[in-house]
């Protein structure tokens, strides 16, 4: 079964077939990601919906990140979320080059903290 975090990936990222269903195989790609893959993956998604100015989609990833924080690390947790409550802000005052700046840099140190691209 997908995590929330995933569910929205799959559905996002690959698209939802007619009968509302994601294709098996691609659900299991994604179950197969680590958590911090799909991370990046939601910022990429993030990014992708900032450039064809998809409000919705935006803030669906922006709710989804924010749900996934880890609060048993409260700073960090903390400061993650007041940063994607900017982010939103930016969104609604349709500052959309301002998010993906700040989006494109936690997506670049998530990377290159866990070594997901290389």
């Amino acid at each position: 079964m997908a995590t929330t975090v995933q569910n929205p990936a799959i559905a996002k990222a690959y698209g939802i077939k007619k009968d509302g269903g994601i294709p098996q195989y691609l659900e299991q790609e994604v179950l197969s990601w680590s958590r911090e893959k799909v991370i990046l993956k939601m910022y990429d998604l993030f990014i992708v919906s900032a450039k064809k100015k998809d409000i919705s989609k935006m803030n669906r990833v922006l709710a989804e990140l924010m749900a996934s924080l880890n609060f048993d690390y409260e700073e960090t947790a903390t400061r993650l979320y007041r940063l994607y409550e900017y982010v939103q802000r930016l969104v609604f005052q349709k500052r959309y080059d301002d998010a993906i700046f700040i989006i494109q840099e936690l997506r670049n140190a998530w990377n290159q903290a866990f070594e997901i691209e290389k």
